[in-house]
């Protein structure tokens, strides 16, 4: 069966699957840009626990941790000595350390920006791990449940400038985040997801 006939019903939002991974729509039909000017990298700072991890992103933190350490202020350092390079926080998952609960322990600031400082490493040609895929898709969110794996849109409102801007660009949530999804589940998916949200945007004009 065709992977455009795999439209469900979930809470009143229509979903799309390919394989194990049901897609929000509204990776489509919302518009996204980051704007790093405007909200200083709020997502990094702002938020109850830390980026969240993957098992094998666990042991790539601690194997990369000395390369990550000089980029990072004192208080960050201080924070990942006593709690370590990830915890196990309040979803029951495990994510990376928050400094005084705040910004996540991995993060620099340059020029008032909170920036990543694993990311810079990585753009430095230190190290070959980019960032947690989590923060790599925001503001996609994944979720798991009974062997399925669900695509959110996260609306948060310090990521207003962004949606301003991915309207100003028209550029869909998914394609704005082509590498990271490529990154996670491979070209041939994201070629697969691009099709069937096409072919989603003309059934969708042709009963306008």
């Amino acid at each position: 069966m065709a992977w455009w006939k795999f439209w469900l019903k979930d809470n009143k939002k229509n979903m799309l699957a390919i394989g194990d991974v049901l897609i929000s729509r509204d990776l489509n039909d919302k518009q996204f840009l980051c704007n790093l000017a405007k909200c200083k990298g709020a997502c990094c700072v702002e938020g109850d626990y830390g980026a969240p991890l993957e098992q094998e992103e666990m042991e790539i933190l601690d194997e990369i941790y000395p390369t990550i350490k000089p980029y990072l202020s004192e208080k960050s350092q201080q924070a990942i000595l006593e709690q370590g390079t990830y915890i196990k926080d309040i979803t029951g998952g495990y994510s990376t350390p928050l400094v005084k609960g705040r910004e996540c322990a991995f993060v620099m600031f340059e020029d008032g920006i909170a920036k990543c400082a694993i990311e810079k490493a990585y753009f430095n040609g230190e190290v070959s791990f980019r960032k947690p895929i989590s923060c790599h898709l925001y503001p996609i969110r994944i979720t798991s449940h009974s062997g399925l794996e669900f695509l959110n849109y996260d609306k948060w409102d310090i990521c207003r400038p962004a949606c301003v801007e991915g309207r100003r660009a028209d550029l869909k949530v998914y394609k704005f985040l082509r590498e990271p999804i490529i990154r996670k589940y491979g070209e041939e998916f994201y070629e697969e997801l691009d099709a069937a949200f096409q072919l989603y945007d003309k059934q969708k004009n042709k009963r306008n």
